[in-house]
């Protein structure tokens, strides 16, 4: 097997990986609140990264200087992202989730034209609408019920993605300078620290202690907590960068539809999920815009080259 087709092979595990998340935070919920959850994943996480990619004390030095750089970033992902989605799962199914979430492209190309002075062209622009009228179609056709989604829920998922977006869009200055361990390393500090200061200080002000501990009881709930704090956070992050350093962004970008209909498809699989035919169709405007936008891009770069090349020669 080559580079190129190892390089395939990660993004492929990662995008399913990633696509079956929700599921397992939904799953989650029937155990504890999003806050306990957060709490207990970025624990499993903390401890996991400690064990398995523990950066060492020199490193943990150097990183004290570069913290307070981290905190806007950490604040975006995975405070608001998790917090977010997991509390949109609690008025959304993971379907819709997965419907909305896809979304991230499109804000991360919005956010770079704003931020970074990024370029795009007329069919990146229009693809980007075609992403945004299913977002549209998800919110305004009638009949988003219980069923499937709240218009509370699918807001806070919508969010989230849009935090995801900004984090994607701060974190490429921080890459430059900083190794993907370290960063990643420190996020799930962060993570680990906040969400278990907040849940205990609720618990704290509510006499209920205890209840914190209660879910880890439960196999199922300790399951969702390995595979979303361990494999939907730690082995992701390994994937990802492992894929972008043999493959370009905008070809590793396109295979994002799949976590869509990953998730899309476990939900009614696994969840019976029921989905109506606007939910459908917002999919397949979103994934279509999406991969649009990355096509778009990766022939613009190319028709660049050939052009150096032309003039060069």
């Amino acid at each position: 097997m080559t580079q190129q087709q190892k390089a395939v092979l990660a993004v492929i595990i990662n995008a399913v990986i990633v696509g079956f998340s929700p599921i397992f935070v939904k799953h989650s919920l029937g155990f504890a609140d999003p806050l306990d959850g957060l709490a207990h994943r970025f624990t499993i996480s903390f401890v996991a990264a400690s064990l398995l990619a523990f950066p060492g004390w020199a490193r943990l030095k150097a990183m004290k200087k570069t913290f307070l750089t981290v905190v806007p970033l950490a604040l975006l992902n995975p405070s608001l992202f998790f917090a977010l989605q997991a509390f949109g799962l609690q008025h959304a199914s993971s379907a819709v989730a997965g419907i909305v979430q896809a979304t991230v492209p499109i804000f991360t190309m919005i956010l770079a034209a704003i931020f970074l002075k990024e370029r795009t062209g007329s069919v990146e622009r229009l693809c980007t609408l075609l992403s945004v009228a299913g977002v549209i179609l998800v919110f305004a056709v009638p009949g988003v019920g219980s069923s499937s989604a709240s218009l509370l829920g699918v807001t806070l998922i919508l969010l989230s993605a849009l935090s995801q977006a900004g984090y994607t869009t701060l974190a490429r200055k921080l890459t430059r300078t900083m190794r993907p361990k370290d960063l990643t390393y420190m996020m799930i500090l962060f993570g680990f620290v906040v969400f278990n200061a907040i849940a205990l200080i609720k618990h704290g002000a509510e006499g209920t202690v205890s209840s914190y501990f209660v879910p880890l009881k439960e196999t199922g709930f300790i399951v969702d907590m390995v595979y979303l704090g361990v494999l939907s956070f730690l082995v992701t992050s390994f994937l990802s960068n492992y894929a972008l350093s043999v493959l370009e962004a905008s070809t590793v970008s396109v295979f994002a539809g799949l976590s869509t209909v990953v998730t899309i498809a476990g939900g009614v699989l696994l969840l019976n999920e029921q989905l109506g035919w606007y939910h459908w169709v917002g999919a397949a405007m979103i994934v279509a815009g999406v991969t649009g936008v990355n096509l778009a891009k990766k022939r613009k770069r190319t028709n660049g080259k050939m052009k150096e090349h032309a003039e060069a020669c």
